[in-house]
């Protein structure tokens, strides 16, 4: 790739189809948030012009009151095979209200919504090892009417990006783009991988 622009549709066609294949590469990349943190999330949609990915959590996570207080999210995502690497960062907010969580959820796979049924949040402290699911849902797909209960806790993550870097390693070294979003779109430059 030797255009700029090459580089940002590189990255919102890997992205794509990272939301559209679970078997994608870039389909779970690393969340982080402010305080260090880091977690595996499934990437649920990609914007065109990259002006925003969604993420699905719990709104009782811990990562929810981080971002509210800090207003900002970075991902990173990799394809081992291709050897790129991608690193966005951006404002962040949690939506568990509204037009974009209901149709979230909506959308949502029964399966997927199972996992908001858990009795704890993300974190909390267990007295034996599991999965914090009721005992009557281990191991049997719960009914539609069954995870409407979880709605309450059911929440998106949106970040904005508006700084990526690009990078892909190979035997010559590499090439690597940084972008920043500015009032006309992404403005890259090439920069040492």
């Amino acid at each position: 790739m030797n255009r700029l622009e090459d580089i940002i549709a590189d990255a919102q066609a890997r992205l794509d189809a990272a939301v559209a294949d679970r078997h994608a590469a870039m389909h779970s990349p690393v969340v982080g948030t402010p305080d260090g943190e880091m977690r595996i999330m499934v990437l649920r949609a990609a914007a065109p012009g990259l002006n925003a990915l969604r993420f699905h959590t719990d709104a009782r996570s811990p990562k929810v009151a981080t971002i509210a207080r800090y207003g900002r999210a970075s991902v990173l995502a990799h394809d081992p095979a291709a050897r790129v690497q991608l690193r966005l960062a951006g404002l962040a907010r949690i939506e568990q209200h509204g037009a974009l969580a209901d149709a979230a959820w909506d959308a949502a796979a029964v399966f997927s919504r199972r996992c908001y049924l858990a009795t704890h949040g993300p974190g909390a402290a267990l007295a034996e090892p599991g999965s914090a699911l009721p005992a009557d849902l281990l191991g049997r797909r719960p009914t539609h009417e069954e995870t409407e209960a979880a709605r309450d806790v059911f929440a998106v993550l949106v970040v904005e990006p508006d700084t990526l870097d690009w990078l892909r390693l190979d035997a010559q070294g590499g090439v690597r783009a940084r972008f920043e979003r500015g009032e006309q779109g992404w403005v890259g430059n090439w920069v040492a991988p």
